[in-house]
């Protein structure tokens, strides 16, 4: 099962990104409609529509409808997020609940020392 829904980019190069409208590609793998992969979309929708202002696309990947899809990203673990674009290429594994863990993944926040 593959949903896509229209949006895209922002920050640092990602800041660079939001003034040069870089388009996001999010693929978030799950395994069927678990509470967890619900829940996992709906945290990703907001934090992307808050913070992305429509530059992004969300490309959801079921593993169990498609498991080879999975080999390209690696994923060991479901729910995992990963960014394609903008490079380079971030996974977080989860469901997206902690918004700053998510934010500074993305490189939408910095990291603080």
């Amino acid at each position: 099962m593959e949903i896509i829904e229209k949006a895209e980019k922002s920050d640092q190069q990602e800041n660079d990104a939001i003034n040069n409208d870089e388009k996001w590609v999010l693929r978030l793998y799950v395994a069927g409609q678990s509470p967890k992969a619900l829940i996992a979309f709906r945290n990703l929708k907001v934090i992307c529509e808050e913070q992305l202002n429509c530059r992004y696309k969300i490309e959801v990947i079921d593993l169990l409808l498609n498991p080879q899809l999975g080999r390209d990203d690696q994923i060991l673990a479901i729910p995992t997020l990963v960014r394609k674009l903008p490079e380079p290429v971030k996974k977080i594994i989860g469901d997206l609940s902690n918004t700053e863990k998510v934010l500074i993944g993305l490189d939408l926040l910095p990291r603080f020392k």
